[in-house]
């Protein structure tokens, strides 16, 4: 076990601009809300970076060999799919990626259907592209999120072009089955859809028996009508790098999604790209300690909130989020409670499912373990009060 990366080391974020800590700047809430990790990125990627500002000039610059190389051998080595490079599309993010599926697939008018919780992009991506969404969603069978299969088969009609997937999934955190999936690529086949899956969390399997298959891996079928998603920013914390790609291996769905990228989505920027061939080809020693590293944080949040009155979580087979039941505490806005309390965490409300809140344990153990505390006292206190 790799023990060299030092991930309980604290790293003052509030000094620079920022989404996540700037959002409670000059006060004291802990955030454990948008889905970056508050870690130092891996040490092989500052290095290539700073490899790269030596050089003066950043002109344009396409992928080269050397990163196409570096990624599919990182997705055969992890994911065991061989990929062909002309099947890679380059993006600057997954949220440009769906939406871009949205405007490729169908026509104006046309149906969109996803399942609820969900990322909250996935829910105005449709309308953004004059498409209509439909959703249904999953539902809770004892400790496992699953699909309801007679709502999401009646849910889907003659207009429903394209199944927008996240696998694994935000903010539930399941690692869909070979069964599971077949079932979803089967409905795809019966029913002429597209399948756009994102899969921006391949990297981060905490349940070592619930291994990550991307849809397309499955079969040729599945292949031939799956635009897969995947990116290094939420595996090597590195979002703000802005760089990802679509994987489609049909020509025709291939020709079809680049044409609906013209004059619209721009390239991924040079650092990004040299980012991300330094992450598929040297961090993987990273990702296995920090995976260790989480492991032990969702160990820690799920015993806490097995503690606090009210609330219920499942064990996260993936991501680094915890996707927490506030339903049964009575509190009208959980979000608005925690925060009042101190920890800022995701309402459940725009994922599709209110009465939920999101939390990112991608921190400090010393953070986490004090806002695990100011949400158990605050229910405690609360509770006592009542």
């Amino acid at each position: 076990m790799t023990t060299h990366f030092n991930f309980d080391l604290p790293i003052e974020r509030s000094t620079q601009p920022g989404e996540k800590w700037g959002r409670y700047k000059g006060r004291d809430i802990l955030p454990l809300w948008v889905a970056d990790m508050d870690f130092a990125v891996a040490p092989v990627i500052r290095e290539a970076l700073a490899k790269r500002l030596e050089h003066p000039v950043f002109g344009y610059t396409p992928p080269w060999p050397e990163l196409v190389d570096a990624v599919i051998a990182g997705i055969a080595r992890d994911h065991d799919w061989h990929i062909e490079p002309d099947w890679l599309v380059w993006l600057p993010g997954m949220v440009s990626g769906f939406n871009i599926a949205c405007r490729a697939v169908g026509d104006s008018g046309d149906e969109v259907f996803t399942a609820t919780p969900i990322y909250p992009p996935f829910l105005t991506a449709p309308g953004n592209n004059d498409r209509r969404l439909v959703s249904r969603p999953l539902v809770l069978q004892g400790a496992r999120w699953e699909w309801d299969r007679p709502a999401t088969e009646a849910a889907i009609g003659p207009r429903t072009r394209l199944m927008l997937l996240c696998n694994p999934h935000n903010p539930v955190g399941r690692v869909f089955d070979d069964e599971e999936l077949g079932w979803l690529a089967g409905l795809a086949e019966r029913r002429d859809l597209v399948i756009c899956s994102d899969e921006i969390h391949c990297g981060l399997v905490l349940d070592q028996a619930h291994p990550h298959r991307p849809i397309a891996s499955l079969n040729a079928a599945a292949a031939a009508r799956t635009i897969t998603l995947m990116a290094p920013s939420k595996t090597w914390n590195m979002p703000a790098l802005y760089c990802a790609f679509a994987i489609i291996p049909d020509p025709g769905l291939r020709r079809a999604y680049v044409h609906a990228m013209r004059g619209l989505v721009s390239a991924p920027n040079v650092l990004g790209l040299v980012a991300t061939e330094a992450a598929y080809r040297d961090g993987n020693p990273w990702r296995l300690a920090l995976l260790d590293y989480l492991r032990g944080n969702c160990a820690r949040v799920m015993s806490a909130v097995a503690a606090m009155p009210g609330l219920s979580t499942t064990a996260p087979e993936a991501t680094y989020l915890a996707w927490i039941d506030c339903r049964a505490s009575g509190l009208a806005d959980p979000a608005g409670f925690f925060e009042a309390a101190g920890v800022g965490l995701s309402d459940g409300a725009p994922f599709g499912m209110p009465g939920f809140v999101r939390l990112n344990f991608a921190c400090t153990r010393s953070t986490l373990d004090e806002a695990l505390r100011r949400m158990k006292n605050a229910l405690t206190a609360r509770q006592t009060e009542s």
